[in-house]
């Protein structure tokens, strides 16, 4: 599954990592690694973490450690060993495949977050009289004094008493626009408010 790349447990991490290194000629036979707590300073773990990463690179022959010596670069050959025995989990294709994965997610959840909305939109607005709180949408249009204008630049909540949860912009709907949000022609703004509201949002957009 390609959530093993996520889980994968950071000691593993650095051992892959330190592989690398040495595949990439950071490190040469012979070469000393630096001590373990320096290395849990460089990778900010604790020891006994790397002390996992060395032992796991010491089962396969890739460091040798012995007292007086510390940590020696032992074999280069063993990284493609070691790479290759995990790379089922460190492929780029398994990260492409999550992140697809979580696209189509997304995609499937925005568009039942739209449904939601036009659907409490339609609900609310047959039942409106006994809905404190009911969903409105306002077009902008190019000759209003706020277009380029932001959110929080005109001010829009405490001119209107409404709060904005969602823009349709060239047919797909922002959901929870921050307040750096501008308004641009076309744009169609999905406001939560009261009825009195409801008449100061229009005065706030047509009436100026």
């Amino acid at each position: 599954m390609p959530n093993n790349l996520i889980m994968k447990p950071i000691y593993k991490k650095i051992a892959i990592d330190i592989t690398n290194r040495i595949l990439s000629g950071d490190y040469s036979i012979g070469d000393k690694l630096y001590g373990r707590s320096s290395l849990a300073s460089e990778y900010n773990v604790s020891p006994e973490t790397i002390r996992r990463s060395i032992t796991l690179l010491s089962d396969m022959d890739i460091v040798k450690v012995t007292k007086g010596s510390g940590i020696v670069i032992h074999s280069v050959d063993n990284c493609l060993k070691f790479i290759d025995k995990f790379k089922d989990i460190d492929s780029i294709s398994s990260i492409k495949k999550n992140i697809v994965l979580l696209l189509e997610k997304k995609k499937e959840l925005d568009k039942n977050i739209d449904s939601s909305i036009d659907e409490l939109i339609d609900y609310s607005s047959r039942f409106k009289n006994s809905n404190p709180f009911i969903p409105f949408e306002f077009e902008i249009h190019s000759e209003m004094c706020i277009i380029g204008k932001t959110i929080a630049g005109t001010k829009f909540w405490q001119n209107t008493g409404a709060t904005v949860i969602g823009i349709r912009r060239n047919g797909k709907l922002v959901l929870s626009p921050g307040p750096h949000t501008t308004f641009e022609d076309k744009d169609i703004f999905v406001v939560i408010c009261d009825e009195s509201s409801y008449y100061r949002i229009k005065n706030f957009l047509y009436g100026n």
